[in-house]
């Protein structure tokens, strides 16, 4: 039934096509592999490979031709969002949204941009976020090892660019407050990513945090 209504909702779509359904997480990993989507939906809980594991498989560090993965669960909790995140997921979104955002997420994931739902964000930001040194950390899950620091420093501008797309600002959104284009903001997180080593725009959003860039 869910598997219906996100094909429904997503087929509506004038440029989107949903090319194939899998009932398992082996199926689906197997079908993504041999199709090569844009994106690939997966949920949290699937029978014989669940969605984490499939994550891991077709974009984590190991995958050799990493696809474009976009979770969607009835689970927000944190452990879940960590990793999947850190299995290469480039979008968390729970069930409960609008039919508007999940089509929203898919084309940013198609992209290569991210989104993160609005519920889990502030949560996920703030267990990314150094505690005070006079506070013991205190965490429900545990916090996944930052992304390593840039090869070389990042430009005044490029920390612009960082600092917002840590606060979830979208491409459009950072070129009007910059007042730049939006070819030079995407020519700007092409660097970032190059200099950071990252596979994609959470990745950069979690290194701001983790290195206090944005508080």
């Amino acid at each position: 039934m869910v598997r219906a209504a996100f094909r429904m909702i997503l087929d509506a779509q004038p440029d989107i096509e949903v090319v194939a359904e899998a009932a398992d997480g082996a199926t689906a990993v197997a079908e993504a592999r041999r199709l090569r989507p844009d994106v690939c939906l997966l949920d949290i809980r699937m029978p014989e490979l669940d969605g984490l594991e499939a994550t891991r498989r077709l974009a984590g560090p190991g995958a050799r031709h990493p696809l474009n993965v976009l979770i969607a669960t009835t689970f927000d909790l944190d452990e879940y969002v960590y990793r999947a995140l850190r299995n290469g997921a480039c979008g968390f979104l729970l069930k409960d949204g609008s039919p508007a955002l999940l089509a929203e997420a898919v084309r940013a994931a198609a992209h290569g941009e991210s989104m993160i739902s609005p519920s889990v964000t502030v949560r996920l930001l703030r267990h990314m976020t150094p505690p005070a040194a006079s506070a013991p950390a205190k965490a429900t899950a545990p916090v996944p090892p930052p992304v390593s620091g840039p090869v070389d420093p990042l430009t005044d501008r490029e920390l612009q660019v960082v600092r917002r797309v840590a606060r979830g600002r979208t491409n459009e959104e950072v070129a009007a407050e910059l007042y730049v284009t939006l070819s030079t903001v995407k020519t700007h997180l092409g660097n970032v990513q190059r200099k950071l080593d990252a596979r994609n725009r959470v990745e950069i959003a979690a290194w701001a945090w983790e290195s206090g860039l944005v508080g």
